[in-house]
């Protein structure tokens, strides 16, 4: 398990940029990192110098360049080392002859100086190496879960996305919305398992999704081509000799049409159903009998995906969430209660029922109930139809 608290993506210029951005010693954006290796060869010279030749001191300036090392960059630190080495000098030759720490604990601070040096330009080749495999996945991360715009296809929505592996920082879930000749199509999904397979085969879901979202007129000939999609991946990974050819994924998928402003249709593969959320309370929408993508073969007999037609009211937003949410512990092992939660809320203060506070609430909520610690991947998604509007068409990406 890792503490989830919060994402920052960062956007990399250059090496050089992004060193500067990485720094934690910033005053208005200026680095202040230099201050405490120059503070500290100041106390060093000043105690040695005001004090008795039974308490020298001078070698302790060899920390310098060390302290310099870990947090600025190689420039600067090999300024330290050179400044060290020069103080050391000065301030040792201003003592007799019979005080003076002599020539090996020069030795000893002009090579620890050298090795500072070379340890911090190791420790900045380092951290250009993780920036550039940051960018790398933040890259990846935009590919698969690419951004919405506001209002993107007329439709009000908002999404958080926590990965319980912050060091990788994208997973199995996957979402988006589809705007299209035929509607606004919405996918909300999670893929079994965690890893780059995960992520491969949520990628190949969304691809299906964008292009069979746009160019289908029916629901169901979206929801039938996703199950193809799953099943193709599978067979490939399989024949690839991977171990994962076994993956499946549940996902809801939705579909505003521009001719019923009042109704969404929906297909649920085994997934958690969707909540509407207004001002008159929170009800679970029906559940649906599909499994999980890639796992039809299991039920031969079911037939072709059949969307099911639920009327909205005015005002309620659609709530997705992948397991993640419903799955939280607290430190006692309860499982945080979306339903309860939610609708307690929404009945003190209707206005959480707009997309972006729910959102919000939503996630605050469960990093409270978990402690900040996330066993799996969230993604906490809604999306309401204004009131009025009529959705986006045409020729739209």
């Amino acid at each position: 398990m890792r503490p989830v608290r919060s994402r920052v993506w960062l956007r990399c210029v250059t090496e050089d940029e992004d060193l500067r951005h990485q720094q934690l010693l910033r005053i208005r954006g200026w680095s202040v990192a230099w201050v405490a290796p120059l503070l500290m060869l100041i106390g060093i010279a000043v105690i040695d110098f005001n004090t008795t030749e039974r308490f020298r001191i001078i070698s302790w300036i060899v920390l310098v360049p060390g302290i310099a090392a870990a947090i600025c960059g190689v420039w600067t630190t090999a300024f330290f080392a050179l400044v060290s080495a020069v103080g050391y000098f000065v301030l040792d030759s201003a003592w007799p002859d019979e005080y003076q720490a002599g020539l090996p604990d020069f030795i000893l601070v002009a090579l620890g100086g050298l090795l500072a040096t070379l340890a911090c330009a190791v420790r900045v080749r380092g951290e250009r190496r993780m920036l550039r495999m940051r960018d790398i996945v933040d890259t990846t991360r935009r590919t698969v879960l690419r951004p919405l715009p506001p209002g993107w296809a007329g439709i009000e929505h908002a999404e958080a996305y926590l990965a319980a592996d912050t060091d990788a920082r994208v997973g199995g879930d996957f979402y988006d919305i589809q705007p299209g000749p035929y509607g606004t199509r919405v996918l909300v999904g999670d893929v079994q398992g965690k890893g780059l397979g995960a992520v491969e085969a949520a990628a190949a879901l969304l691809g299906t999704f964008r292009e069979a979202g746009y160019h289908e007129p029916d629901l169901a000939t979206v929801a039938a081509r996703l199950e193809t999609r799953m099943l193709r991946h599978r067979f490939h990974t399989t024949a690839l000799g991977r171990d994962d050819g076994d993956r499946f994924a549940t996902a809801v998928l939705l579909g505003f049409s521009d001719l019923e402003a009042g109704t969404v249709e929906v297909v649920n593969f085994g997934h958690d159903p969707p909540l509407a959320v207004g001002p008159g309370g929170v009800r679970r929408l029906p559940p649906g009998d599909r499994l999980p993508l890639g796992l039809a073969e299991l039920a031969p007999g079911a037939g072709p995906p059949s969307p099911v037609r639920v009327p909205l009211d005015p005002g309620e937003t659609l709530l997705l969430t992948t397991d993640g949410v419903t799955e939280a512990r607290d430190g006692h092992g309860a499982f945080y209660g979306l339903v309860e939660q939610v609708a307690r809320t929404v009945a003190a203060d209707p206005g959480v029922a707009e997309p972006g506070r729910l959102v919000a609430h939503v996630r605050e909520d469960v990093l409270r109930h978990s402690g900040g610690v996330l066993d799996d991947d969230t993604t906490i998604f809604a999306v309401r139809r204004p009131q009025g509007a009529a959705l986006e068409g045409g020729l739209c990406s």
